[in-house]
């Protein structure tokens, strides 16, 4: 007589709250997971299939890091050059002899100038060719060994009293010297090459 009645099924999974909700609704998906979003930003590396493609990779980052620490040295970045080179001394020496124009920057010039006198004059013979020849071994030569040491001195102690007063935190031991090896360097062969102009002004850059 008496039917049992048919119970619908309840639903136990939890409701989502309003927040949840709001969420998926703006976006229209939920939101990943650090790890997820993590995975998806990684570009997967390709291994190198045989030993010449591994040889090819190798040479292109080698090439790319030389260049890289070529355009840096040129630039005077201390990370890429050498240990003699480094630190604000030496960067505060090179400025300042970049900046000048002193008498020991033409001590090659000149040096080879008198040995090319000295090696042509002779083939000319007779007394003006002895007596030009006796000059530059013993009046020229000598002379311009003096001006220069007495220059590369001055190039130092200025170097060393200038740095002194503009970084008293900093050891100065060889900065001296440093200066003076420079200051008898020709201007286009001095390395790192000079980010000043002689007066002060900075190195226009190369387009």
């Amino acid at each position: 007589m008496f039917r049992r009645r048919t119970q619908a099924p309840v639903d136990d999974s939890p409701t989502p709250s309003s927040e949840t909700l709001a969420k998926t609704a703006g976006k229209g998906r939920p939101t990943p997971k650090r790890r997820e979003a993590e995975g998806r930003r990684r570009q997967p590396v390709t291994a190198p299939s045989n030993r010449k493609e591994a040889y090819k990779q190798a040479r292109e980052r080698q090439s790319s890091e030389r260049t890289r620490a070529r355009e840096g040295m040129l630039r005077g970045d201390d990370r890429y050059l050498p240990a003699r080179d480094r630190g604000p001394a030496r960067k505060l020496a090179r400025d300042w002899v970049d900046s000048r124009r002193t008498i020991s920057q033409y001590f090659l010039p000149v040096s080879l100038l008198l040995l090319v006198i000295l090696w042509t004059v002779p083939m000319f013979g007779g007394q003006t060719g002895m007596l030009l020849y006796s000059y530059a071994i013993t009046i020229l030569w000598p002379a311009m060994i003096v001006v220069v040491a007495v220059s590369a001195v001055w190039v130092a102690q200025r170097v060393k009293k200038e740095a002194a007063q503009r970084l008293p935190d900093e050891s100065l031991k060889g900065v001296g010297f440093y200066a003076a090896m420079r200051a008898m360097q020709i201007r286009r062969l001095r390395f790192p090459p000079p980010t000043v102009l002689p007066g002060g002004k900075p190195v226009p850059p190369k387009n």
